[in-house]
């Protein structure tokens, strides 16, 4: 099994920034901007603040609430994450704003300090996440990612403009690069001998390069000019990553093989 060794301290700052920013956004807007669709299918963006809490409310051992409907019948419920995740909401559809705000509160504050008592050897050990196993730490950089693509939902849905807390931004590109060559090598099918550079630009710069040896893996530099770069606003790059309705293609800039500049785009999306 890979294990993802990382710091505990940056990743917990950057899920505490990110937490609060939903919280403000979330007390700062109307009832009826509560009760509105967002971009994601079938959920209100009093849905989405509610979900960036209900991962956390698992994790502190909270039971998953009975409901009295069908969520595996709902159109936009595709596995059994998702079933887990309608369960929740069912039961916070019920509840008005300052309700779900008071338990966001609560359950974010019994995570905070939770995450605070773990030490490094704790947060190192072997766990369950998304992306398969790995270590504790991975996982909640993966919820840092998560909880930020969330809050860039709810910008895009009420016209807001993002935060640009540089720590939650640099934890959320890495995680997307982690799949970036799956993209490029599995699903792109970019040749053998391929050379990608995707450079992501916005409060804390990036650049990713691929080499495709066999099979695709990030390097440290290239070892000649790159066949394809593509050139990212990192929303714009996480729109893509995230499969979002609100992320363009024509917003990227492709230099070099336009063709597998194509592919790569159609395929970008990796998030179930």
């Amino acid at each position: 099994m890979s294990r993802t060794i990382l710091p505990k301290e940056p990743l917990v700052e950057a899920l505490s920034a990110v937490w609060a920013a939903v919280e403000t956004l979330a007390a700062s807007i109307t009832d009826e901007q509560w009760r509105s669709a967002s971009i994601l299918p079938g959920w209100s963006v009093g849905d989405v603040v509610a979900h960036v809490m209900t991962t956390e409310r698992m994790l502190l051992g909270d039971p998953l609430p009975e409901v009295a409907a069908d969520v595996d019948a709902f159109d936009h419920v595709c596995n059994d994450i998702g079933v887990m995740n309608e369960r929740w909401l069912e039961f916070y559809r019920t509840q008005d704003r300052a309700t779900v705000l008071a338990d966001y509160r609560d359950v974010i504050a019994r995570r905070t300090a939770s995450l605070a008592a773990m030490t490094q050897e704790e947060w190192d050990a072997d766990s369950f996440t998304p992306a398969g196993p790995d270590t504790y730490g991975r996982f909640m950089r993966i919820r840092v990612f998560d909880c930020w693509m969330h809050q860039l939902d709810l910008c895009d849905t009420l016209g807001v403009e993002m935060t640009t807390d540089r720590i939650p931004i640099v934890a959320a590109m890495y995680e997307i690069f982690e799949s970036m060559p799956y993209v490029v090598g599995k699903k792109a099918g970019a040749p053998d001998g391929s050379r990608v550079r995707f450079v992501v630009e916005g409060p804390v710069p990036r650049t990713l390069n691929i080499a495709v040896d066999g099979r695709a893996g990030i390097v440290r530099e290239l070892d000649r000019d790159p066949d394809l770069t593509l050139t990212f606003d990192y929303t714009e790059f996480a729109r893509l990553a995230g499969g979002r309705a609100t992320g363009s293609q024509g917003a990227v800039g492709i230099s070099g093989d336009r063709v597998l500049g194509e592919k790569v785009l159609a395929n970008l999306a990796f998030v179930m």
